[in-house]
């Protein structure tokens, strides 16, 4: 990934906050068949390991955990809100008109080695992890136990586990840190009003950068 430093963000707190609120990944593996993508939501276990791990959970019949050896490289691409940037959203573009259009997004590499874990109290474990951070936010959150326990049980034997002890994090925040601050918030406060405010919000607090080189 190209990764000017005013986009590169190193603060692992910030990198694990991407994943969190946007757990969707997009698994890249290269088996024998050349590179296959999952798109899978992903449990962040942050304290294990320097940077993390992930863990996540396919289908039996989703050829992946077959082909995957144990301790293969994978890239696992998890990416937040974007939005396209007009140049006339920029004051300066009025002055000289020295703007071009581009866009902005914020996304996080994660690179590891990967584990299969065809083990029923893996999956269950994982299950009960995601259900109970995905239907908190529910007036009455549903919890594994309100199924009948054969068709739970069915379920969990219908998936496999995977987990991905994380060996690289890469963040790139490209949010306009590369403009003068009246023009970076001109382009956010009209994404606001557009109702693009995950976006906005960021680049009006876009997360530390490395020092410009």
């Amino acid at each position: 990934m190209y990764l000017p430093s005013h986009f590169e963000t190193p603060d692992l707190a910030s990198l694990h906050q991407l994943i969190l609120a946007h757990p969707l990944g997009a698994l890249i593996t290269h088996g024998e068949r050349g590179l296959d993508a999952n798109h899978l939501p992903f449990e962040l276990d942050a304290g294990s390991g320097e940077q993390g791990v992930l863990r996540a959970h396919v289908a039996r019949n989703n050829p992946l955990w077959q082909e995957a050896k144990e301790g293969d490289e994978v890239l696992v691409i998890f990416k937040a809100a974007d939005a396209y940037i007009s140049p006339s959203w920029y004051p300066s573009k009025q002055v000289h008109h020295q703007q071009v259009p581009t866009w902005n997004y914020s996304v996080v590499h994660a690179h590891g080695r990967i584990r299969i874990h065809d083990d029923a109290r893996f999956v269950r474990r994982l299950l009960a992890n995601l259900t109970r951070l995905h239907e908190a936010a529910e007036p009455a959150p549903w919890k594994m136990a309100d199924a009948p326990r054969d068709y739970i049980e069915a379920r969990v034997q219908a998936v496999v586990g995977i987990e991905i002890e994380i060996t690289e994090l890469v963040g790139k925040f490209k949010l306009s840190q590369n403009k003068e601050a009246a023009d970076r918030h001109g382009a956010a406060n009209t994404l606001q009003d557009r109702g693009l405010v995950e976006i906005a919000e960021a680049m009006l607090s876009p997360p530390q950068s490395l020092p410009q080189q």
